[in-house]
C-alpha cells in the first residue's frame, strides 16, 4: 500500500490541515493499471473531523480496489473558503498525479459525510468559479469531479437547516452567505452523477436536506441514485460495528447495503 501526506493548507488553514492518500502499488501481474480514486471529507459539522468517518471508510475504498484520500479540513474557527479550498487542493492534486498514483484521472469521485458533505456538495458546485482555480494558481479542468457521493447531507440553510453547521461554517459572516451556500439553490449543469443516501428517521439533518437537493438535480437532469432507509438516527458511517461509536447506537443492520449499493453505482472494477 501507498500512503502519502499531501499538502493542502492555503493561508488561512489551521495547523491540523491535511490530506492523506492511500493507494495501491502498481504491479504487472495485476490486469488493472489506473484505478478511481474516492476524495473523502469526513463530518463533524465543521467543528472537527470525524475519526468515524475517515480513514476506515477510506480502507474500505482500498479493499474494493479503488485508491482513497482522506481530507481533514480546517474547521472553525476557520472560516469558509477555507475548506472548500482545502478540499479543491486535494483533488487537483490527485489529478496532478495521476500518471504518477496510477489513477484513472476520469474516475475521481468526491465523497462527503454530513457536514463534509456539505463541502464536497460546495465543491461540485464550485470547483468552475474563478476564485477557486485562481486561489490554486491551477486549470479549472484539474479540479473537474466525476462523481459525488454524499452520506446523509447537510445541504439546506432554510427551514430544515442543520444551523450549527452553517453557523460554525460562516461565523460571522453567517447571514450574509447562508443563501449562497444553501446548496439546493445552486444545482446547475457543471455538477456530476451522484449517489446520496439518508435515513427517515435522521433526528440531526433531516431527511429533507436529501430530498431537497435530489429534487433540484432531477430539475437539472442531473443523473443521482437516491437511498432513504426507515431507520437509524444520524452519523451511522458504515451502520455496523466497525464504525459505531462507544455506545453502539450507530449499529443499524437494515441500513448496512448503503456501501455495497454505492460500490455497484461507481461501477465495479
Amino acid at each position: 500500500m501507498i500512503l502519502k501526506e499531501l499538502e493542502i493548507k492555503n493561508k488561512d488553514s489551521l495547523d491540523y490541515a491535511k490530506a492523506t492518500f492511500y493507494g495501491h502499488e502498481y504491479t504487472e501481474a495485476l490486469r488493472i493499471k489506473t484505478r478511481p480514486v474516492v476524495v473523502i471529507s469526513p463530518g463533524g459539522g465543521y467543528e472537527y473531523t470525524s475519526d468515524r468517518e475517515a480513514e476506515i471508510i477510506a480502507l474500505q475504498f482500498l479493499a474494493k480496489g479503488y485508491h482513497a484520500v482522506v481530507v481533514r479540513y480546517s474547521c472553525s474557527p476557520a472560516r469558509y473558503p477555507v475548506a472548500l479550498l482545502e478540499f479543491a487542493r486535494a483533488v487537483g492534486e490527485v489529478r496532478k498525479h495521476a500518471e504518477e498514483w496510477h489513477i484513472d484521472p476520469e474516475q475521481v469521485f468526491v465523497m462527503g459525510f454530513s457536514a463534509g458533505a456539505h463541502l464536497a456538495a460546495n465543491f461540485c458546485a464550485f470547483w468552475e468559479k474563478t476564485f477557486v482555480a485562481e486561489a490554486l494558481g491551477c486549470d479549472k479542468e484539474m479540479l473537474r469531479p466525476n462523481g459525488q457521493i454524499l452520506c446523509y447531507p447537510v445541504i439546506t440553510s432554510g427551514p430544515h437547516a442543520h444551523d450549527g453547521s452553517f453557523r460554525s461554517l460562516l461565523g460571522d459572516a453567517y447571514e450574509e452567505k447562508k443563501e449562497e451556500l444553501s446548496l439546493e439553490k445552486q444545482v446547475s449543469a457543471s455538477i456530476p452523477r451522484t449517489f446520496v443516501w439518508h435515513t427517515f428517521a435522521d433526528g440531526s439533518v433531516p431527511v429533507q436536506n436529501s430530498l431537497l437537493y435530489v429534487s433540484a438535480l432531477v430539475e437539472h437532469g442531473i443523473p443521482v441514485e437516491y437511498h432513504v432507509f426507515e431507520k437509524g438516527g444520524h452519523g451511522l458511517g458504515l451502520a455496523n460495528g466497525i464504525t459505531a461509536s462507544p455506545i453502539g447506537k450507530e449499529i443499524v443492520p437494515s441500513v448496512e447495503p448503503w456501501i455495497d449499493l454505492l460500490h455497484t453505482w461507481m461501477g465495479r472494477l
